[in-house]
Order: C-alpha cells, then sequence, then structure tokens
C-alpha cells in the first residue's frame, strides 16, 4: 500500500546481529548472517506475536510491554543463534573439556554471563549512576520535580555518550553498521526517495523515547507522591531504584504507542518529536558496506516472501558439527539406501579434506563442509556415483578428473596398464585407444617417459582428457577419432579399454552405472565384441612390425577374443587379481 507521498508501508522491522540482521515481518522472521567463509546464511521461521495469541495483549500500551520484553528476550536468542554460525572455529581444549566433563556448552555460558552483565550495566548506567550523581547536588525530599529532571538528562548523556564511545570499538561499530543495512533496507522499500539508514520506527528512537517518557512519569510521580522520596539515606535511594524498576512496564508501553504513531505520519507538525530521534541515530546506524546490504535485503526478501505466502517452508542455520556426528548420520543414509560404508568415509573425508585414516579423531566440521556433505549425500541417494559428485578419482596414484561424459576409471584397468608398462620403454611410441578421461595416457606417460598420444570418439572426453595431461603434467598429443578414422601413424604399442557389454545386458547393470555412464562407452553391440572385430581389422595398419596390442575384456570374452585376433602372430590371455581373464595381449 502507499500514501499519498508515494510511500509504501510495512509492518516489517529488525535488528543488527553478530555480522548479520534479523527482520520480523507479521508472520515470520528471517536472520542471515554472513560466515567466515563469506557465505550468507539464512534462517526463517514462522512467528505469531503474543499480541494475536491473545486480545488483552493487544490493547494500547499493554502491547507496547509485550513487544518491549519479547524483544529482548528474542533479540537476545537472535544474537545466539548468529553467534552460533559466525563463532564456527575449532573449539579449543578448555570447551572440549567443559562439554565432555561438565556437559556444558561454554559458548551458551558466555553469553549467559553477558546477559546478566548487560542487564547489571544497564541498572547501573541508567539508574543507579544518575541517582548517584543527582544526590551528590540535590536532596531529592527537598526538589522531588527538579531532582527527577536533572537525573533525566544526566540518562540522555550517558546514553549519548554510550552510544559514541561504543562506536569505536570495531565489532560494535559493524554492528551499527548492520543497523544502518537494516534501516536502508526498510527505507528502500518503504520510499522511492533517496533512501535513508534513519529510520522511524529504530530501536535508538524508541530508547530515546523510554528515557524522556521516564522522566516525565518520574517527574509527575514525584510531584503527586513526593513523601515517597524522604529519605535520602541508601534505603531511599534502593526504594526510588524499585520504583523506577516498577514503573518500566509502563514507561516502555507509552514510549512504543509514540513510536508507532509518530511513525505512520510524515505531517510537518510531528516532525520536532521525531528530530531527537533521528539526530541520535547519527551515531548508532553507521553507513553500510555493500556486503552488509546484501545480508540485510536477504533477510528481507525472505521476511517479505513468507509473509506473502503461508505455504513457504522455513528454513534453519547450517552450524558447525561434531566430525563423528556428521559421520555416523552420513553412514546410517547411506546402510538405509544400500550404499556402502565406504562410500560415505570417502565422502565426508573429501568434503572435509580430513584424510579418511583420521576420520575418527576429534574435529569440528564447518557449515560449508556441512553444505557440501549435504548435497553429496543427497546427489550420491540419487545414485549418481561417488567419483561424478567429488569430480576426480585417484588412478595408479594420479589425480583424475572425471565426469558424466567418460568412465569411470576402475582398478581392472589399473592392471592393464601395469600389464601394458612392463613391456614399454622410454623408445616406444604409445596410443592410448578410446581413451576416455585419459588415465591410461596419463599413467602410462608418467611411468615410462614413452612418447604418447591418445584418441576418443568424444570431443567431450578429449577436453577431459586434456585437462587431466594438464594437470598431471603428462606431455600427450590427442586425436579425435571414430578408433583409427583420423589416424596415420605407426605405434609400437596400443592399449585399449574399448566397450564390451552387451547391449542386451546394459539395462541389468547397477543404476550408477546404466543411469550416468555414458553408454557409448559402454555398449559393444549384440556380443560386446563389436569393437574388437574393428581394432583387429584396422590395428594391423597402425602398428610397427612386433608391434603390441594391450586390450582389456569382459569376464568369458578372452576366447572370442583370441578367435577374432588369430591370424596375429601371438595372443596372450592374462588374468586379473580375482582370477578373470581380463586382460589381452596381442603381437602383430
Amino acid at each position: 500500500m502507499k500514501n499519498k507521498n508515494n510511500k509504501k508501508r510495512t509492518s516489517i522491522g529488525g535488528q543488527a546481529v553478530l555480522e548479520g540482521v534479523m527482520m520480523r515481518g507479521a508472520t515470520s522472521m528471517a536472520t542471515a548472517v554472513r560466515d567466515e567463509d563469506g557465505i550468507i546464511r539464512l534462517e526463517a521461521l514462522r512467528v505469531t506475536p503474543l499480541t494475536k495469541k491473545n486480545k488483552f495483549f493487544g490493547l494500547p500500551i499493554v502491547r507496547g510491554v509485550i513487544s518491549f520484553f519479547s524483544s529482548l528476550v528474542g533479540g537476545m536468542k537472535t544474537m545466539m543463534r548468529s553467534a552460533e554460525v559466525y563463532g564456527e572455529s575449532e573449539p579449543t581444549k578448555f570447551e572440549k573439556w567443559m562439554a565432555e566433563k561438565l556437559k556444558v556448552n561454554l559458548m551458551s555460558v558466555i553469553i549467559g554471563i553477558s546477559v546478566l552483565l548487560g542487564v547489571a550495566l544497564a541498572i547501573g548506567l541508567f539508574m543507579i549512576l544518575p541517582t548517584f550523581i543527582t544526590g551528590l547536588f540535590f536532596k531529592q525530599s527537598e526538589h522531588p520535580v527538579w531532582y527527577a529532571v536533572i537525573e533525566g538528562a544526566l540518562k540522555i548523556l550517558i546514553f549519548i555518550s554510550y552510544i559514541a564511545l561504543t562506536s569505536l570499538l570495531k565489532d560494535i561499530r559493524r554492528t551499527y553498521m548492520y543497523h544502518g543495512a537494516e534501516h536502508k533496507t526498510i527505507s528502500c522499500y518503504e520510499s522511492v526517495r533517496k533512501c535513508t539508514r534513519v529510520h522511524n520506527r529504530c530501536g535508538t528512537t524508541f530508547t530515546f523515547f523510554v528515557l524522556m517518557i521516564s522522566i516525565i512519569v518520574l517527574v509527575a510521580f514525584n510531584a503527586l507522591f513526593p513523601n515517597l522520596f524522604a529519605n535520602d539515606g541508601f534505603i531511599g535511594k534502593l526504594i526510588r531504584v524499585l520504583i523506577k524498576i516498577a514503573l518500566l512496564p509502563l514507561v516502555a508501553g507509552l514510549s512504543y504507542e509514540l513510536l508507532k504513531g509518530l511513525a505512520r505520519t510524515d505531517l510537518w507538525l510531528v516532525y520536532p518529536l521525531k528530530l531527537p530521534g533521528l539526530l541520535l541515530q547519527r551515531l548508532t546506524p553507521r553507513a553500510p558496506d555493500d556486503g552488509m546490504m546484501e545480508v540485510a535485503i536477504t533477510a528481507f526478501n525472505k521476511v517479505l516472501s513468507m509473509d506473502a505466502d503461508p505455504e513457504e517452508p522455513e528454513c534453519k542455520f547450517v552450524t558447525a558439527r561434531k566430525l563423528a556426528e556428521v559421520l555416523a548420520e552420513t553412514k546410517k543414509t547411506f546402510a538405509d539406501n544400500g550404499i556402502d560404508d565406504s562410500d560415505a568415509e570417502w565422502l565426508v573425508s573429501i568434503a572435509t579434506g580430513i584424510k579418511r585414516s583420521e576420520l575418527g579423531t576429534d574435529r569440528t566440521v564447518s557449515p560449508k563442509n556441512i553444505e557440501k556433505i549435504n548435497g553429496w549425500v543427497n546427489d550420491r541417494l540419487s545414485g549418481r556415483p561417488l567419483a561424478y559428485i567429488v569430480g576426480d578419482v585417484d588412478f595408479y596414484g594420479n589425480k583424475i578428473f572425471v565426469d558424466e561424459s567418460v568412465l569411470i576409471p576402475r582398478p581392472e584397468t589399473e592392471e592393464l596398464v601395469e600389464f601394458a608398462c612392463s613391456e614399454i620403454g622410454e623408445t616406444d611410441t604409445v596410443l592410448d585407444l578410446c581413451a576416455g578421461s585419459g588415465a591410461i595416457a596419463v599413467t602410462v606417460k608418467k611411468r615410462t617417459n614413452a612418447e604418447v598420444s591418445a584418441s576418443d570418439i568424444s570431443s567431450a572426453a578429449i577436453e577431459i582428457a586434456k585437462k587431466n595431461a594438464l594437470e598431471n603434467g603428462a606431455e600427450i598429443e590427442f586425436y579425435q577419432s571414430d578408433l583409427f578414422e583420423n589416424i596415420n601413424e605407426k605405434f609400437s604399442v596400443i592399449i585399449s579399454n574399448p566397450p564390451y557389454i552387451r547391449s542386451a545386458d546394459i539395462d541389468l547393470l547397477d543404476r550408477e552405472v546404466k543411469d550416468f555412464e555414458p553408454k557409448t562407452a559402454l555398449d559393444g553391440g549384440a556380443d560386446g565384441l563389436d569393437f574388437y572385430r574393428r581394432i583387429a581389422v584396422s590395428a594391423r595398419e597402425h602398428l610397427t612390425e612386433g608391434g603390441k596390442l594391450f586390450m582389456e575384456c569382459g569376464e568369458g570374452q578372452a576366447d572370442d577374443i583370441k578367435e577374432i585376433f588369430k591370424d596375429y602372430s601371438e595372443v596372450v590371455v592374462k588374468k586379473d587379481i580375482n582370477g578373470i581373464d581380463r586382460m589381452i595381449k596381442v603381437v602383430k
């Protein structure tokens, strides 16, 4: 809704928290915090104000009292939550001891003590100290009204000095800047005019109103009940402090109504009432940087969205957690879905950068890594292979990048490379045929320093293979070719892991293979031997005299492949570590 000044109104308000902003609307509350990694983290909850739950709580003045105290409690809880997000570093030995021996969270203890100290400081600064100073010059029993006026003026002076001095502290100054980001965000929404970091409903203005109205109330109280202040001794001063505390709800309620009433109008006649609070905001809401504005806008937009759509879900902060808890939870999730424990261990190890052998140590996992693990777990539950999720796999000690355009290198292919490398020298020329990720070519080059080339029909596979060669420091020449179609050179050694799965068997493969790995790299035709026949026809032209061809094959295919290559001078079958005929060596 807009008024005649083309200014929209919103009930959304907020507060600055540790490295973030909380925004609260009619039905929701959102807190955005930028963590130590620079990531904006968001928590959004549905809320029902007490004033909506009970009609009495919604009455004028009463609603101000309820709002005042609920804001104090809610604000502290929000501050504690923001501290959980931002304070995500490894716990100290003392923190661990507190948690293990005393079952106490040190951060909660520190925040609890801070709350008590804050309350004590507020009572000391704004009730006891003004009373003490004023008592040095006046006796309240003799000048009750002037006593209240001077005491009130001292409260305002102390309040302004407190704001000015605390703004010199770096962390407090940053909080004031987030305060400014909160104001600018709401102001930008409410007005098409130049946005400002001051705002009519600011807590600073509210505090000023509390101080001013407390002066008026206490002056009136002193004038009406002078006999209550006849005792200028310690007991008298104590009674006066208790009376001020007792009157605080009334003062807060009246201040709330004044704040809300003035915020609803831009009439110039009421501007003098707004002016002191707006001037004070020149001290607290500091000019924010762009990053702080981004945080405030994130929280504001979430509240707008949730208030507009009752179906929009809540969200929780991702906070640091114990490594043991994360690992146990991941293992259970995988076990419930038929996924091996080892996948859980590798996933957590790679995501956190902690060695698999050290996963049992007492460590904390940061929110950034918790989010990464959660995303990877969901990916893995969809059937996506772990290697594609993390983006690489270890092959013969080399880090090989993989994605869905190439097959994931298997341990049996490492055995093929070992077999071939035992007969390759530095003067050999080697071709990795159907190279895929280039794992074979990279390993042969690094192990033998022979002259190595690699080819594949897929341009995407060639790009991955080139990346792996570059990352592993292996100098390799690449061809995009359907087998030998674009290759004219001869080689002393050709190594190939061609497609050898029977077409009818593709749908019988594990979900991880059939749904994610490239079918062109799996499908070997009706009997799985199409590529071996094609290689047998063309390999002679591309092998030097006495040249050798090393190939991987599927279980039960070795005899048929020997028959296909029967015209070559020698065909040797070698078993893998499991005793399966897995490798074929053919000599021209």
